[in-house]
């Protein structure tokens, strides 16, 4: 293999590091590599999505999904019934928001809060 003039100074540079002891006691050395499983994220959000990790970023998603759970717990303690009221309306604002940005089938979205109430209360009541 031929090697350019810039990558015999990379060489050098790494070969003297090593002499110097600069790799010597680095955080997981001896231990396994930890790879991520990424087969998920489409190939070409793959490189995309690692530096937003690197950098502290969370995919819009993943933000809504946690703010989310959040609000849920949130409603659970709530007693108030203005205030539940209101963390239920922003519970299901950010549950509509998480399905318009997922863009999937109606079947895969996540259902609001109050689906399964509002379904139980027109079975219980008698057709007119």
């Amino acid at each position: 293999m031929i090697s350019t003039g810039f990558e015999k100074i990379i060489e050098e540079r790494i070969l003297q590091a090593q002499r110097r002891g600069d790799f010597d006691n680095l955080p997981g050395s001896g231990k396994p590599l930890e790879i991520e499983d990424d087969r998920h994220i489409p190939e070409d959000l793959r490189l995309a999505y690692k530096v937003l990790k690197n950098a502290g970023c969370i995919p819009p998603e993943i933000e809504l999904k946690k703010e989310i759970h959040h609000t849920r717990d949130l409603l659970a303690e709530i007693e108030d019934t203005a205030q539940r009221y209101r963390t239920l309306t922003r519970l299901n604002y950010l549950i509509l928001k998480l399905n318009c940005l997922r863009n999937t089938a109606v079947s895969r979205e996540m259902p609001q809060h109050y689906a399964a109430i509002l379904a139980d209360r027109m079975e219980t009541k008698p057709s007119i």
